[in-house]
């Protein structure tokens, strides 16, 4: 019986080889699949029961093995809604079902990020895949859902945002070109209420208005915005108010009327003393250092009324050192409201977030990208299109995977092909030597039949 096992054996090895070499040229041929995962071969024994010292080699069976734990390369992409995932972690994704909008209710899961924006707003990888996550409100940039549910971006508008925080960072002169601050040029205090005086520049016929002018110097403008989105221009100007050898003192003013009549407060006072030590840092004392910034009240310039307004100075926002000009240098000055607009594109951004850039000018968050791990990674079940399903095997989805997005860019198949040619040569040998033992059994059975004969 020993030559008719080893026909079978050799049966066994052709057929294993052949699968071998099954899963060697789909690799090859998906060589330059994004995000495809090599499948390998692994070989087992098949030993037959019998005494010890009378067993025989037996036969072999071949079992694919999966390799969607190993990362491909990450290669940059020109589209800005590619994607790849760097460390740990499947992209989920749904497929259509009937009309427009209707999907399945089972979940599945790819490495493949090539998607783009169809016409119905939705983002579909090369495989016809759509992407899921967690879709964020523009406006609050809130979540919308707590499971992952399939992205849709349509041309959304953006309401206005009043401006809330404006953060300013300057340097102010240790010697200003202005004249020096006297109280007595004034008809109306115009200190803050904690230093005695009105916190307003008044335009009367004794002139305050000219003198704060020539005795304070430009702190920059900014464009701020009401909840309307109108534009609100925002100046700003300092004054030196007291200059002593311990250090010197200044008061903050921002323009309320640029036309004023007669009568009509036309610069506020921001309410604060701004205290400088020796050194040009600001003193410990000064409520600017406070960490929560300054209140604007109910800004209001020209009738336009923007509404409080937080004025953040940063660490190290405000220096007093010399300056040649002794002009006030601004270094930053922003804020964060803007006016209504439209979606034009959306990309995906460096913290893996979908992203909507807008008409004026703002790129706000749209979705969070929803990345899902498995305890049995290697037990996904593969289907056509670089995606896989959930099985038994794998366990369910975990929302918790430790990779990264990087947008614009998209993962390679991992498949080595010098690794990939290396194994067809020894499944080609192996396969040639199972038909040879195949060969040789026939001549022995020919040979055994003849001596019959």
């Amino acid at each position: 019986m020993g030559i008719f096992d080893a026909l079978t054996t050799a049966v066994a090895g052709l057929q294993s080889q052949s699968f071998a070499l099954q899963n060697i040229s789909g690799n090859i041929a998906n060589s330059q699949t994004v995000g495809y995962k090599e499948t390998d071969t692994a070989f087992e024994d098949l030993v037959s029961q019998a005494e010890l010292g009378e067993q025989t080699s037996g036969g072999v069976f071949a079992s694919s093995v999966s390799s969607n734990t190993v990362q491909g390369t990450i290669q940059s992409a020109s589209s800005p809604t590619d994607m790849a995932i760097d460390g740990n972690g499947w992209f989920v994704v749904a497929q259509p079902a009937g009309s427009t909008g209707q999907f399945d209710d089972t979940n599945y899961y790819t490495r493949r990020g090539d998607f783009q924006l169809n016409q119905d707003g939705y983002l579909v990888n090369g495989a016809g895949y759509y992407l899921m996550g967690t879709q964020l409100n523009p406006a609050t940039g809130a979540a919308e859902n707590t499971e992952p549910q399939v992205l849709q971006f349509n041309n959304s508008f953006l309401p206005a945002s009043a401006t809330s925080d404006l953060d300013y960072e300057a340097n102010l002169p240790s010697t200003p070109s202005s004249s020096a601050f006297k109280l007595s040029d004034y008809t109306v205090n115009p200190l803050d209420t904690a230093s005695g005086g009105t916190g307003t520049v008044v335009d009367n016929t004794q002139g305050d208005l000219a003198t704060f002018t020539s005795q304070s110097l430009d702190g920059g403008s900014i464009t701020a915005y009401d909840s309307e989105g109108n534009p609100v221009n925002v100046q700003f100007r300092w004054m030196e108010t007291n200059s002593s050898a311990n250090g010197n003192s200044w008061q903050l003013f921002y323009q309320t009327n640029s036309s004023p009549t007669t009568g009509q407060v036309a610069w506020q006072n921001v309410g604060t003393t701004f205290n400088f030590n020796q050194a040009g840092q600001l003193s410990s004392t000064s409520p600017a250092l406070s960490g929560n910034g300054l209140t604007l009240s109910n800004l209001t310039v020209n009738g336009d009324t923007v509404g409080n307004v937080t004025m953040n100075f940063g660490t190290n926002g405000l220096t007093q050192f010399a300056s040649s000009t002794g002009s006030v240098q601004v270094n930053s000055l922003t804020q964060n409201g803007f006016t209504a607009g439209e979606m034009q594109s959306v990309s995906v951004d460096a913290q893996g977030q979908v992203t909507g850039s807008y008409s004026n000018g703002q790129t706000i968050p749209l979705a969070d990208v929803t990345l899902a791990t498995f305890n049995g990674q290697d037990s996904l079940a593969p289907l056509n299109g670089e995606a896989y399903a959930a099985t038994p095997e794998s366990g369910t989805p975990i929302y918790s995977a430790t990779g990264t997005v990087v947008g614009s860019s998209l993962e390679a198949s991992n498949v080595d092909i010098a690794t990939q040619f290396s194994q067809l040569i020894v499944a080609q040998q192996a396969y040639s030597a199972n038909a040879k033992v195949m060969s040789t059994a026939d001549q022995m059975i020919q040979s055994l039949l003849t001596v019959i004969q």
